[in-house]
This record gives structure tokens, sequence and C-alpha cells, in this order.
């Protein structure tokens, strides 16, 4: 079993035929995704990396019965393509765009809440690697021959961090059940409590790592959710610990501007609630090891 994406997943690709979503294309139908469908506003009726191209997503979705999209469109029109993308009822949209502007993102997540709870389609992103569940399905921009299958399922803002801890757990023996890249923007889809919870239903994940980083309370609001509700134990690196207050760090979301928002404080926050805290990137699949040993 796997969390939001397997091989029967049908994904279309939004801005399939500019530069990166045409190359991209091609990288997750090597890897095994069953990409259907693409969808470029006035090229509908051509072939893109041996998929149809439909003018709309609601065409494509009639058309080949995808239920997964994910958008390689520029930052001016992401926020259209994504609402788009709710509104032809597709079910996972994984978002990479990076430069979506903050008051965009709050125009779709105001669009989402009109749909209830049971037909609110997920948003992965943006600004993200993207979903992988490894040796199934890529829904993403991740180098998947870093990926083993497995039972450790990963959770980063970070997407460079996440192939560091994957990469640290294949050459250990370690495999991933699945890898959600969530972005590193102020104003995401999806958090950490909403994918430590898909984890937590999971029965093929038994273990979780999360990738934190300086900036924002999700890292706060994840502890909330692994003391009151998660029976597998979880991992964690906090990066920025030595970032200095109101100061930028990489992502957008990465300033440290409250209480809680430090990485010194996240770690504390974390580590009370018990999460094992890995205290370097380079301990990362070293601390999965010694937790899942200690488990077993």
């Amino acid at each position: 079993m796997t969390v939001l994406l397997d091989r029967n997943t049908a994904v279309i690709v939004q801005g399939i035929t500019g530069r990166i979503g045409s190359f991209h294309t091609k990288e997750m139908k090597e890897y095994g995704t069953n990409v259907v469908g693409g969808v470029t506003p006035g090229k509908g009726g051509a072939s893109e990396q041996g998929v149809p191209v439909f003018n709309t997503v609601k065409e494509a979705v009639e058309k080949t019965g995808a239920t997964a999209s994910i958008v390689f469109v520029p930052p001016p029109f992401a926020a259209d393509s994504i609402m788009e993308a709710a509104d032809a009822g597709i079910r996972l949209c994984v978002a990479i765009t990076d430069g979506i502007p903050s008051q965009d993102m709050i125009q779709v997540k105001r669009y989402m809440r009109r749909y209830r709870q049971e037909n609110r389609m997920t948003l992965v992103g943006p600004n993200c690697a993207g979903v992988i569940s490894p040796g199934k399905a890529l829904l993403g921009i991740m180098p998947g021959h870093i990926y083993q299958p497995g039972h450790v399922g990963v959770v980063g803002r970070s997407g460079t961090l996440g192939y560091e801890a994957a990469s640290q757990m294949k050459e250990l023996g370690i495999g991933i059940s699945t890898s959600v890249g969530i972005g590193g923007d102020p104003i995401n889809g999806s958090s950490f409590r909403d994918i430590l919870e898909l984890f937590e239903k999971d029965p093929d994940t038994h273990a979780v790592v999360m990738i934190g980083e300086i900036g924002g309370p999700q890292e706060a609001e994840a502890a909330e959710y692994v003391r009151n509700h998660m029976s597998k134990p979880v991992i964690a690196y906090v990066a920025g610990l030595s970032a200095p207050k109101g100061r930028k760090m990489g992502h957008a979301g990465a300033i440290i501007s409250a209480f809680g928002e430090s990485a010194s404080e996240k770690v504390e926050i974390l580590r009370e609630v018990g999460v094992t805290i890995s205290p370097t990137p380079a301990e990362i699949g070293s601390t999965v090891q010694a937790v899942l040993r200690k488990a077993a």
C-alpha cells in the first residue's frame, strides 16, 4: 500500500508542452507513472511525449479518466491551473511551480474550501519536489533511482534534504513507502500534519521521517498530532540551527518571525512529544536505522 499515489493512478501534466513539463513527463513515464495526457491551452489535439494534449483539464479528465495532475505552469498562471484542476474533479494535484504569489495561494485555498471535505482535492506544494512511491510511480521531480521501496514514510519541506535522507537510507538498506515534498512556501496545500495522518493510517508505513526547517508553525502543529495520535515512531531533522532571526534562508517560508519558529525551539517541541531528533543532516539515515532496530 502507498500514500497518495500508486502505479494505477492516472496522471495528466499541466504545462506539458513547456521545456520543463516535457522533460519531467519523460522522466515520470520512464519511472512507470501512468501519464495519460497533458494540458496546454491552445495546443489541444497535439501530442507530447507520446500522450495527447488537451486544451482544458476538464476535457482531459473526461477523455482519459485522470485523477491526478502535476503543474508545471509559470507562476502568474499557476493558481488558475490549480483551481482548474479542482473544478475538473482531480483528486490529487502536485504543484511544482516556484514563485506563486502568496495572494494567489490565498485565493486557491479559499476556492478549495468551497468543496466538501470528502470532495476536496488534495494539493501538494507549491514549490515542492512532489510525491514518489518507490518502485511504483513518481509525480514530481525527484531522482527516482535513489529511492528504495520499503516501509518508512518521508515528508519534508526541503526537496534536497529529502533526497539526502532517501540516499542515506538506501545505503543502509532501508526502504521508503512514499516520500512527499510539501514545499517551502508560507502558504501551501498540505502540511506536515496532513501527511502524518496519511502515514499513520497506512499499514505499510512503519515509521516516518519528517524534515523541517525554520519559520512557520507547521512543525509545532505536527508535534501536537504526534503527541495525540501517532502510534508509529517519528524521526525528525530541523534545518537552520545557525540561522539568524529575521533573515530569510532558502525557502520563502524559512524566516523566523515568532517564538517557536527557530530550529532549536522546534527541536525541543518535537523532542518533548517523543520524536527522535537527528542531530545533523549526515546522520538522518543512521538515526532512522537506530530507531527501527529499537522498535524491532
